[in-house]
């Protein structure tokens, strides 16, 4: 099983992620949309980032994770390889992440992710988990 898939999807761009438990396809959703962003394995893990969100269910955290990296990497600068889920509940979610700012001489970024949006969303257990996510571009 991969761990993630990129689908297409008219004007934006789709990502089925899977995993052995919900954890995993948080992990997997968070690879499969920096590497829409970025090839990763020029990322190196000089720094690290504890993050820390809330939703009112684990859809909505989803979509709350992969938005507030996109905010760190627009914000910050910030470009994100490794994903650490810390505690995932039904409506909190801790997690460090690791990366390095965007070097300019060492990264080609590939594609502008805008946002992780609500349209589409699913989670599910199905041969393991997977959830449906859908970026604007």
């Amino acid at each position: 099983m991969s761990e993630f898939e990129i689908i297409d999807h008219t004007a934006d761009v789709g990502i089925i992620a899977r995993g052995e438990s919900v954890e995993e396809v948080f992990i997997n959703a968070a690879r499969g949309m920096f590497s829409l962003i970025i090839d990763l394995d020029t990322v190196v893990e000089s720094t690290s980032q504890e993050i820390t969100v809330d939703a009112p269910d684990q859809e909505e955290l989803l979509i709350t994770w992969l938005n507030e990296l996109l905010y760190l990497f627009d914000a910050e600068n910030l470009i994100f390889s490794r994903f650490e889920i810390t505690y995932l509940g039904q409506e909190h979610l801790k997690g460090i992440v690791y990366g390095e700012e965007v070097d300019p001489d060492r990264h080609n970024l590939k594609s502008d992710v805008k946002a992780a949006t609500y349209h589409m969303i699913r989670l599910q257990k199905q041969d393991g988990f997977s959830a449906h996510i859908i970026l604007d571009i």
